[in-house]
């Protein structure tokens, strides 16, 4: 893997740069164009966005301030009027067994959006190490560690580019992650 992209996903460069390595250039990963230091900090783009997606692809352990709360993050997104159909949504979140309160409350809440969107929620049962939120053809993509929670990481805003291989990559796991996952509603 390239130093550049070791970077991004916050691993050591192959190469010290101190010992005549390349250091790290940006402009070589077009996919990232902006870096939050929270999600919080990401908040109003990412509504903006998903205020007229057609599509909404969600990565989470419990998903509950992402989308399953009713002041959450993107769920005043998907009731839309009348005239407006929703977007297909489709959300990813750990399987109960690890963590069965949290979970099972934000199935519950999520249930209710059914109605409004077409909407399809999974189980997964992986370690959670990503979370990705995908708006059509824009990702905010931050991580899980030891020491905080994905939206205490910094967020990464990734859009699709030619040979980009990081919105790819995020696409390509979420895909595999639900036809592995057991659908829910």
């Amino acid at each position: 893997m390239p130093d550049g992209a070791r970077h991004l996903m916050g691993l050591a460069a192959a190469h010290d740069a101190r010992n005549g390595g390349k250091t790290f250039d940006l402009s070589e990963f077009p996919e990232v164009v902006h870096v939050y230091a929270q999600q919080t900090a990401a908040s109003e783009d990412i509504k903006q966005l998903a205020a007229l997606a057609r599509e909404l692809d969600v990565l989470a352990v419990r998903g509950l301030g992402l989308i399953g709360l009713k002041d959450s993050l993107l769920r005043s997104s998907l009731a839309r009027p009348a005239e407006q159909q929703g977007p297909r949504v489709r959300i990813l979140l750990l399987d109960p067994e690890s963590l069965a309160g949290g979970v099972t409350l934000s199935e519950t809440r999520l249930r209710e959006l059914s109605g409004v969107c077409d909407l399809q929620v999974y189980r997964y049962d992986m370690r959670p190490t990503w979370r990705v939120i995908r708006v059509d053809d824009t990702m905010f993509v931050s991580t899980f560690d030891a020491d905080w929670e994905g939206h205490e990481s910094a967020t990464y805003k990734v859009m699709e580019a030619p040979q980009g291989p990081l919105y790819r990559g995020f696409q390509r796991m979420f895909e595999a992650m639900l036809k592995e996952g057991s659908r829910v509603v």
